[in-house]
């Protein structure tokens, strides 16, 4: 491939992939094409953004004519598909806003590329990033495999499932040489601070409270956000077509077990006694519609490609917290104007 647009790829494991993308394929032309919403950030890529075979693109994916123009002008190879809204909380309060970008805006791009490539697919791919949110929520035991039937329960899984549905219709209906990964939670540098763990480090750090949902017992699977744009870069190259691949950590925290092991890495670093933090978690309203578990099994994905997760998670966490707390410049950017309105909004701080 000559040229692979990346969507959405000022955002937090967007920026990963570009940077991935750009450093390790430099024969091959890389466009991000961005939006530049609050979770946009063009800082992100600041060390490759003087790279020959870097181009950044400011467009929204809901805007049909513009998506089609570009297409047309630079001829993508390949699409790898990341933009979205995916924050849970905002999907309750707006969700129209994630059915026109999640779904209206992913057919956007589908279209475009059915319209370039013309059924002459050798060579060519649209790759979609999803959630595990999808498949819905699980009990005790068990893990989500590709097969696991779609339940979603927020407005935010809802419109990744239908946009996870029209990219496989695209495949059937059209031939479109599409493959699709679904992946548990990410964690690590760039995240914006809406998200449990940058959240959190920030709030710790300025001594703020935490604010947990019901009693913090909801289990999530977190991977580290590099050795998910490891496998996005294997699947992409190597996935089969039609395929989904599910991308998972293997590592499953309660909400409250999460939350007070960062408090112990906080406190340490910020030179409290242990455990000072504690008295900052403060037990809120469970949010609606909340999964209790989450958990995926990625067999697929180690026996066809051979990939595994490289960084443990004791590791991955020390460096997370390392590198937020040594960019405080690029975190105080990040929390001002509108987020600052959007905390308050939705926990009254």
């Amino acid at each position: 491939m000559k040229k692979i647009l990346i969507t959405g790829g000022a955002g937090f494991i967007g920026s990963h992939v570009v940077r991935l993308f750009v450093n390790k394929y430099p024969e091959v032309e890389i466009f991000n094409l961005d939006k530049l919403t609050y979770a946009g950030n063009l800082e992100n890529l600041s060390d490759i953004d003087s790279k020959p075979n870097y181009h950044f693109v400011k467009g929204d994916i809901v805007d049909a004519p513009f998506i089609n123009a570009l297409f047309e002008r630079e001829q993508f190879d390949g699409v790898i598909h990341l933009a979205a809204e995916s924050h849970v909380d905002r999907s309750i309060a707006n969700p129209m806003e994630f059915i026109f970008t999640n779904v209206v805006g992913t057919v956007n791009l589908l279209n475009a590329a059915k319209s370039i490539w013309q059924g002459h697919y050798e060579g060519h791919r649209f790759y979609h990033i999803s959630t595990d949110e999808v498949y819905g929520a699980l009990g005790d035991t068990g893990a989500f495999k590709e097969t696991t039937p779609y339940s979603p329960h927020s407005p935010y899984s809802a419109s990744k499932a239908s946009s996870d549905h029209f990219v496989r219709a695209y495949h059937d209906t059209y031939g479109l040489p599409t493959v699709i990964s679904n992946c548990s939670n990410n964690y690590g540098p760039n995240q914006f601070p809406e998200k449990l763990i940058p959240l959190f480090i920030n709030n710790i750090k300025h001594n703020k409270s935490l604010p947990v949902y019901g009693k913090g017992i909801n289990v999530r699977d977190w991977l580290y956000v590099e050795d998910h744009a490891r496998a996005i870069d294997l699947i992409f190259h190597q996935g089969k077509t039609g395929e989904t691949y599910n991308i998972g950590g293997n590592n499953e925290w309660r909400n409250i077990d999460l939350i007070k092991k960062l408090i112990e890495i906080m406190d340490r670093k910020l030179g409290r006694p242990e455990g000072t933090s504690l008295q900052l978690i403060t037990y809120v309203t469970d949010r609606a519609g909340h999964d209790l578990r989450y958990a995926i099994d990625a067999t697929k994905l180690r026996t066809e490609l051979g990939w595994e997760p490289t960084i443990k998670f004791a590791e991955g966490f020390e460096q997370t917290v390392d590198w937020y707390l040594s960019h405080e410049e690029w975190l105080n950017n990040v929390t001002s104007g509108s987020y600052q309105e959007y905390y308050h909004k939705m926990y009254g701080e």
